[in-house]
């Protein structure tokens, strides 16, 4: 791998966890998501070259992100619920000011997440990213919606003492 790949690889896993929330802002079908990611990341690396390091990574990799979620959108337009143009850019500025601190926390948030019980973890993902509510959930794995709510409450609170615990490591 040359020299230039490594450090776009570099510069792209730094940004990847930014570019991923601007994307789920924006794509809501789930399954499109990961390709959409990939076909982002395949641009990243076509257009690194053209990449200006006077300006942040970040945010021109949200840039290229950006029209990649355009193309994917414009495939999806009789879709109604697809954002306009004005709304896509607005999205893009806030998740291109994503400093380098904010994807810390998050790959941080990633590793406690990946330390929860499969049950636990399996929990946040229909809760989270599936946006499924207490209710819906307690249905498919069987539970008490109120049991739902509260094995919520004890991971967040799980989740909140290893991000504390890794904050205060990493700040010694």
């Amino acid at each position: 791998m040359d020299e230039t790949t490594r450090q776009a690889a570099r510069y792209w896993t730094l940004a990847q966890p930014a570019v991923s929330a601007f994307v789920a802002a924006v794509v809501h079908d789930f399954r499109d998501r990961d390709d959409v990611l990939q076909d982002i990341a395949v641009a990243v690396l076509e257009s690194f070259p053209s990449y200006d390091p006077a300006r942040p990574f970040t945010a021109w990799a949200i840039g290229v992100a950006r029209n990649q979620v355009r193309l994917y959108l414009r495939r999806r337009r009789r879709d109604r619920l697809v954002f306009d143009e004005a709304t896509i850019a607005c999205l893009a500025d806030a998740f291109g000011e994503i400093d380098a601190d904010q994807v810390r926390r998050l790959d941080v948030l990633r590793e406690c997440l990946a330390m929860l019980a499969n049950r636990a973890r399996g929990l946040c993902q229909l809760r989270y990213e599936q946006d499924l509510k207490p209710a819906a959930i307690a249905d498919r794995v069987g539970m008490t919606p109120n049991s739902v709510a509260k094995a919520l409450q004890r991971i967040r609170d799980q989740l909140r003492e290893c991000l504390d615990r890794r904050a205060s490591v990493s700040s010694r």
